[in-house]
């Protein structure tokens, strides 16, 4: 395909890169990417050694050492030229995100566009890298706290947004001078070495040490080992809670820090004093887009009683009219799930939820045949069931989208926070006092909570992030920044006496 040769994709690519630099290690077996549009073998990359891991970090701690040192600004221009690769390869890249993960073209565009949107963002950031001047009790002293460079970060993203989320940390670590390895998920390499290219030309152009933006294809042992690394003071991770359950720790007890992004249940409640019409669409984007393995999906719509029969009828309406296939062709509006393992779970779920007293209103079937070109595409799941099944407490990553009514507010409230998830939420109503309770500190309790949008399509201007058993990390806009940046806080005194804080006398 002629995007991947104008991306640099070769039959067989280094899986190891520390800046401008790639190195293949050909003794051991390669890491085959299989695209789950059509099950074929896209490319294959060498996997990363242990002898290559250390050369990684070393390099990642040298240039650290120049890089800390080079002004705010001037790192926020690199990150600008990366943007503007960015632009220039969009389609290419966006192509390669849907070959290689299955989201339709549109996402796949929509994901490249994040990462220009983010490279912005952290242009402005170099010049706004602030910090705060507070009032001394001491005459003649003045008190500050300022940010500083926090060394490597490691950076552990997950398939279903393999390249965003990379450009959520990198791109801010980078202009808060810090250096980044990447490893990202073995199911989605090939979109790593394509944005590691990009960015390895900005830095050959611009003299930038190697060791600044490095990548490693790895499986998760390696992830372990980067999680027990005191070299790496900050670690974010996105994948599953029970990801999160093992590197979280493992960070904590070296006292390092982290940021994780982990599993999401997000719910929407439907009011009876909602825009239905607005309220089905948003439902039906979160809860279908990116075959439903988003972290920000709709797995759970608490409808209002006297609604629920209104919204059940049109969403199955709508439901049999989705499209499903080729990820590449312009009318699809659901692509494969990642791989048939992925399926398979989908059907285990929807077993569970039968054997727990659900019911699947429609969908959920695999599909084969009938131009449907690989083994893992399924039709989006619409079922009904309730709060309390154990299957509706777990996030199954694909299309299942639960239905459940409410007849109080406040037992709608109960529904919605009755999860150990808490990324995303969402209620659809045009009464102001539900839309401000929801917002309120007895409200949701998740970090996005959203009146009349889904939960799905966060903006990167805001931080994002969830609590709970999400992780309680933040990332991309607002003050996220701070995470990647040590904090210190500087007393000068310019007088000529000693004073003590307090009052405090001690004269020698």
């Amino acid at each position: 395909m002629d995007f991947l040769k104008r991306l640099g994709i070769a039959p067989v690519n280094d899986g190891t890169w520390i800046g401008t630099k790639s190195y293949s290690w050909e003794h051991r077996e390669k890491l085959k990417s299989i695209s789950p549009v059509d099950n074929s073998v896209i490319a294959e990359v060498s996997w990363t050694s242990d002898e290559q891991y250390e050369q990684v970090v070393d390099e990642a701690q040298k240039a650290f050492l120049e890089w800390r040192q080079v002004p705010a600004p001037k790192r926020g221009e690199i990150v600008r030229q990366i943007g503007d690769a960015l632009r220039e390869n969009k389609e290419d890249l966006g192509r390669l995100v849907t070959w290689e993960n299955g989201k339709i073209l549109q996402e796949g565009l929509g994901e490249v566009q994040e990462m220009i949107d983010i490279c912005d963002f952290a242009v402005g950031l170099s010049r706004q890298l602030y910090g705060y001047t507070m009032q001394s009790e001491r005459s003649r002293h003045r008190l500050y706290d300022q940010y500083h460079p926090l060394g490597i970060v490691g950076v552990i993203s997950a398939f279903n947004f393999p390249v965003a989320v990379w450009a959520w940390n990198t791109m801010i670590a980078a202009v808060c001078g810090d250096t980044v390895i990447w490893k990202p998920s073995s199911k989605t390499p090939l979109t790593a070495v394509a944005c590691q290219k990009l960015a390895a030309e900005v830095l050959r152009k611009n003299d930038i040490p190697d060791g600044v933006f490095n990548l490693m294809i790895v499986d998760r042992t390696i992830g372990d080992r980067m999680a027990r690394d005191n070299r790496i003071p900050l670690i974010s991770a996105t994948g599953s809670t029970l990801m999160g359950k093992s590197v979280g720790p493992t960070v904590s007890a070296r006292l390092g820090r982290s940021i994780l992004e982990l599993g999401g249940n997000n719910a929407i409640i439907i009011s009876q004093h909602a825009d239905i019409e607005m309220a089905i669409r948003a439902t039906v984007f979160g809860a279908v887009g990116t075959a439903g393995q988003r972290c920000t999906s709709t797995r759970r719509l608490i409808v209002h009683s006297s609604v629920f029969d209104q919204v059940r009828d049109r969403l199955i309406e709508v439901y049999k009219k989705i499209t499903i296939g080729d990820p590449m062709d312009e009318n699809t509006l659901v692509g494969p799930m990642i791989d048939y393992q992925a399926v398979e779970t989908m059907q285990q779920a929807l077993a569970s939820l039968k054997e727990q007293g659900g019911e699947v209103l429609c969908g959920g079937e695999p599909l084969q045949g009938d131009g449907i070109p690989g083994k893992c595409y399924v039709r989006p799941a619409l079922c009904l069931a309730k709060n309390e099944y154990p299957i509706v407490q777990e996030e199954t990553f694909a299309p299942i989208l639960y239905l459940m009514k409410y007849d109080t507010f406040d037992e709608a409230i109960a529904m919605h926070n009755g999860v150990v998830q808490g990324l995303s939420s969402s209620i659809f109503t045009l009464n102001v006092r539900e839309a401000e309770h929801f917002l309120s500190a007895i409200g949701s309790d998740c970090g996005i909570a959203n009146v009349n949008i889904g939960t799905s399509g966060a903006e990167i201007g805001g931080a994002f992030g969830g609590e709970k058993e999400t992780g309680g990390g933040r990332e991309s806009g607002s003050d996220s920044w701070k995470f990647y940046m040590r904090r210190q806080t500087n007393t000068i005194n310019w007088g000529s006496e000693l004073p003590l804080a307090q009052g405090l006398k001690f004269d020698i």
